[in-house]
């Protein structure tokens, strides 16, 4: 496995990294473990000054992490900024929080003769993340900020394509005061991966990555008995009904698809609209999408960027042809892309049939689905006619319905008059084939650690 820094924009090859040698892996597993030994007994406060102090160093440093973003995957220097500042929330959230979601638990038994009952939280041990490129400090600040405030330490495998941005974390949090070890990047290999799981002292994994990732790495980590989390693809439903503010609605569905490139899992990658809007909502959403420009993610006046890699640009290409093969119809929107860099013309896939194997597919990238409901019930069953569940968004002028709606709409998140959103205090998570388990809020800091039952009963013994 090549690690190594491949600028998107302009296609050059900056730096590359050796893989880990076994030993190295090894020895950062003692390192883990040795760690781990001390940094459960501290205290949640003396935790939480970590936290606050990779907040701090991240928020003084925003324009060089970011860049770092930028020149790695292509993300938009403004959106880099904003992944900057949403990871310095995320440690302030358990800064603020961990110690009161991690309180012990009195349960209320039924008879005093049960005693004293609680349920207290402990920190397994070692875990190791593996975590994709499309957010290369969110994904990361996603799962150890919640994993180190609960006593836990982690091993991290990122993608290969942000090996800078996995050091830069790494760098962070050594600044910010976290003893040796107790993270730790590495530039593992796949069978590196199976290394580390099959360590006794290695206790679970979290993975956010793609289908075949997730059930490669879950089958590992079942078969080491190990726990595991995964968040995996997703195909969001962008419902419309009939009462929409479409001007708003536009504005938001272009966001919605278009933000970060389109590489984002909970991006609105299928827009489902009642009949009665349809043809309205087309004709503007493709004099939305015309608008975005697309060129150097540094530049300010960019609105679209180009994808993490040439082969990310080249794959999503020939899933488009093979839509279209299928009997999709494509539309190519806006102002020819650059020439230079890895961007892929924003396409709109129209007459999508309930035959075309293209209608269950995730598009990484600017191509959207719209699909025609018959009414508000068609437009749910759409919604619900995927093998993903992940996030979703309904948009309506009347919220209360557009709440009933959402409950309708089997998947992990949905928001209304809005498209998903990640946020520092919403938590994380789908169903199905996007994954399972939850991040951040008390659901994420609660997914690796043993809820132990402690009963005090003082009663003489009766035979």
């Amino acid at each position: 496995m090549t690690y190594a820094t491949t600028n998107p924009y302009t296609g050059e090859l900056q730096k590359t990294f050796p893989d880990a040698a076994d030993d190295e892996v090894r020895q950062a597993i003692d390192d883990a473990h040795t760690a781990f030994l001390s940094w459960k007994e501290t205290s949640f406060a003396e935790r939480a000054e970590v936290m606050q102090a990779a907040a701090n160093i991240l928020r003084k440093g925003i324009d060089s992490y970011a860049k770092l973003l930028t020149l790695e995957m292509g993300k938009l220097f403004s959106e880099a900024k904003a992944e900057v500042e949403l990871c310095a929330e995320i440690f302030e959230y358990y800064v603020r929080n961990a110690e009161a979601l991690l309180a012990p638990q009195k349960l209320p038994v039924a008879k005093s003769s049960e005693g004293e009952a609680m349920i207290v939280h402990d920190p397994l041990g070692v875990l190791l993340a593996i975590e994709p490129w499309n957010f290369p400090y969110y994904q990361i600040a996603r799962i150890i900020a919640p994993q180190l405030s609960a006593g836990n330490t982690m091993l991290l495998k990122h993608a290969s394509n942000v090996p800078q941005s996995a050091a830069a974390f790494e760098k962070l949090m050594w600044e910010a005061g976290l003893p040796k070890g107790a993270f730790r990047n590495l530039y593992a290999t796949r069978s590196q991966i199976e290394l580390i799981l099959n360590d006794p002292r290695v206790h679970g994994v979290a993975l956010t990555g793609s289908e075949v990732a997730g059930a490669q790495i879950a089958a590992q980590a079942g078969k080491a008995l190990k726990k595991s989390t995964m968040e995996l693809g997703g195909a969001d439903a962008f419902v419309v009904l009939a009462d929409a503010d479409l001007e708003k609605t536009i504005k938001w569905a272009v966001f919605g698809r278009h933000w970060n490139g389109g590489q984002v899992c909970v991006s609105s990658k299928r827009m489902i609209v009642v009949d009665t809007v349809y043809d309205q909502f087309l004709e503007r959403y493709i004099e939305g999408v015309a608008g975005l420009r697309a060129g150097d993610p540094f530049a300010p006046e960019t609105t679209l960027a180009p994808l993490s890699s040439q082969g990310a640009a080249d794959e999503i290409k020939e899933k488009i042809r093979q839509a279209v093969s299928y009997g999709a119809k494509a539309t190519e929107v806006g102002p020819s892309v650059p020439n230079r860099g890895a961007f892929v013309q924003p396409t709109i896939l129209t007459d999508v049939a309930e035959d075309n194997p293209a209608r269950y597919w995730e598009f990484f990238g600017p191509v959207s689905m719209l699909f025609r409901a018959r009414d508000e019930s068609d437009a749910v069953r759409i919604a619900n006619d995927s093998p993903f569940g992940l996030g979703g968004s309904v948009f309506t002028s009347d919220p209360k319905h557009g709440a009933d709606v959402a409950r309708k709409i089997s998947t992990g998140m949905v928001f209304v008059n809005h498209p998903t959103m990640v946020k520092a205090d919403l938590p994380f998570g789908g169903i199905r084939r996007s994954g399972y388990g939850r991040e951040l809020l008390g659901l994420g800091i609660k997914e690796f650690v043993n809820h132990k039952l402690i009963d005090v009963v003082d009663i003489d013994a009766e035979f």
